[in-house]
């Protein structure tokens, strides 16, 4: 899909009513900006975005501390994924 707005003085831009209606945005709905090469990308905010680094780092501290299976080398997470992307056809980043 692809729409056109036009950007007001103060910096406000109307997002296309189809686009909102395909997205399942709300009015007040937090959206995350990023930034892509010369693309701004607009994105329904992810429930972690405010979080921090401390809120991510524990998280991972109390799932990694729960995890009772064997332990991965590198070697064969990076053989994994190289045959994911293999199958799929992909050749650049998830």
């Amino acid at each position: 899909m692809k729409a056109h707005t036009t950007m007001s003085a103060k910096g406000q831009a109307v997002i296309p009513k189809d686009v909102r209606d395909a997205m399942h945005l709300r009015p007040g709905q937090p959206l995350d900006v990023l930034l892509s090469g010369e693309a701004i990308i607009l994105r329904p905010a992810s429930r972690r975005s405010g979080q921090s680094v401390a809120d991510v780092t524990e998280r991972i501290r109390r799932i990694a501390a729960a995890y009772k299976g064997s332990a991965v080398s590198v070697e064969d997470m990076n053989e994994t994924i190289a045959g994911h992307r293999a199958n799929s056809g992909s050749r650049g980043a998830w």
